[in-house]
């Protein structure tokens, strides 16, 4: 295990040696520190602090476990001139996200319809593993999604100028070039587009349990007696084959020997194919900025079935696994987010222009039947986390483990208990997904509160949960 110290309340550094280039940081609590010792994490930090180019700090956030090359809550920035981009540093759901809207439905005449909405929710919006969308596109609308982005939706009717306003990157990576997607990721995109997925992909209608920052909980449109949906997916097996098309390319062209880990595959960013692989992702996040809006549009005709004058208003939707070029300490670097959620403070010229006062809004979902958060971005994330902070909960279980351990009525009688209601694909997806699972999700945001680098705004608690 890697060495590591307290340096001060909720920060833990790996001192520099040997290969490193810098010295690690991790953020967590007392309480969180022992569960990210429990796993790889430790170590896969300390691996990323020996890649080429890589500025200040590897890190990693309070809900970080073990993951594919970088952890799960790991945040890196590289040199754009001598650093890397690593598939890895990504995740092979390119751009899992979430988006969080807001409604002028009461939730008191939710509850009255709650069963009834959540049956015809998971009829309208198609999920589960491997499962197809509503709509059929052909390889050039395939290509359409993966240029334009948000812009596509706009034109075929699933988005508004107001989403796109509130959408990270405006919806649309600009640098997305379809001609470096493979054959096999385009079959694997074009039936799945529109569709939620499985794992712990949701979607999911809440109240308001707490508002901790009334003026930015008011600038975000949130009402305390209405409730809220949260979607939370990314980009299917789409983002998956890319992934797994770079990752084997990468290392046909440029081994592994020199890498403290095989998973930690690389390529210059300058590269050509770095770039190609650059430029590929952009197409896979385009392609999720698609997908949640689809299914966001399909939400709002559903609430329209039971509530006519609904509205249904994104506050943000912002992306957790992505790798992106952005200003810091001066100079342009590329920011590695491997399930971490960018966390701009005000006055970033990235973020819309009604939230240039407050920062932008920080979506943190929690597991099933727990918590989940809405937080505003800082200055102080800029200045000690390249802008970033947590994305969840964090797993502290496998699936496996989980299958082995609990059992689908005890879920569902502990949700019911607190008065929770889902309807899920499978007994698996409940089981998988089980609470327990996940590391506390209120400890999470507490310690990135009391960092400063995600602002506590809104606790919110689940109603209703649609799974695949």
């Amino acid at each position: 295990m890697a060495d590591i110290k307290k340096i001060k309340e909720n920060v833990w550094e790996i001192p520099k040696e040997g290969n490193m280039n810098v010295p690690g940081r991790v953020y967590a609590s007392d309480k969180l520190i022992e569960s990210i010792k429990g796993d790889k994490t430790l170590e896969q930090v300390k691996n990323v602090a020996c890649l080429p180019g890589i500025k200040k700090y590897s890190l990693a956030m309070p809900d970080a476990h073990q993951g594919y090359g970088f952890s799960i809550g790991g945040v890196a920035a590289f040199d754009l001139e001598n650093g890397i981009i690593s598939p890895g540093g990504v995740g092979y759901d390119i751009n899992c996200g979430v988006r969080v809207l807001t409604t002028n439905i009461k939730i008191k005449d939710f509850l009255k319809k709650r069963t009834e909405i959540l049956d015809r929710l998971y009829r309208n919006i198609p999920s589960g593993v491997g499962k197809g969308a509503k709509i059929s596109i052909d390889k050039k609308q395939l290509r359409e999604v993966c240029e334009k982005g948000i812009d596509w939706c706009i034109e075929k009717g699933y988005a508004n100028s107001e989403d796109k306003d509130r959408t990270e990157e405006y919806g649309r990576m600009q640098d997305a070039d379809f001609k470096f997607v493979s054959d096999r990721a385009i079959k694997r995109g074009m039936p799945q587009l529109g569709s939620l997925g499985a794992g712990n992909h949701f979607l999911e209608v809440q109240k308001v349990e707490k508002i901790f920052d009334e003026k930015t909980a008011k600038a975000f449109g949130v009402n305390k007696d209405n409730i809220l949906v949260m979607i939370h997916c990314g980009s299917r097996g789409f983002g998956h084959q890319i992934a797994s098309d770079y990752i084997k390319l990468m290392e046909e062209k440029y081994g592994f020997e020199d890498l403290p880990d095989r998973e930690l595959i690389c390529a210059p960013f300058k590269s050509e194919l770095g770039q190609h692989y650059y430029k590929a992702m952009c197409c896979a996040v385009n392609y999720a900025f698609c997908n949640r809006q689809m299914i966001m549009h399909w939400t709002r005709e559903t609430f329209k079935e039971f509530f006519p004058d609904s509205e249904l208003k994104l506050i943000y939707d912002v992306c957790h696994n992505i790798a992106k070029v952005e200003e810091h300490d001066g100079e342009k670097v590329c920011v590695h987010r491997k399930g971490a959620t960018r966390s701009f403070g005000p006055g970033r010229k990235e973020i819309p222009k009604i939230y240039q006062k407050t920062g932008q809004p920080v979506l943190i979902p929690g597991s099933m039947g727990t918590f989940s958060y809405i937080l505003v971005g800082t200055d102080k994330a800029e200045e000690v986390s390249f802008g970033s902070t947590a994305h969840g909960a964090g797993r502290v279980m496998s699936r496996h483990s989980a299958l082995n351990k609990f059992r689908e009525e005890e879920i569902k009688k502990e949700l019911e208990n607190q008065d929770i209601e889902v309807k899920a694909g499978g007994w698996k997806s409940i089981v998988e997904e089980a609470p327990e699972v996940y590391k506390d999700v209120n400890e999470v945001v507490k310690v990135s509160h009391e960092l400063g680098i995600g602002n506590l705004v809104v606790k919110l608690k689940p109603l209703a949960v649609m799974k695949g």
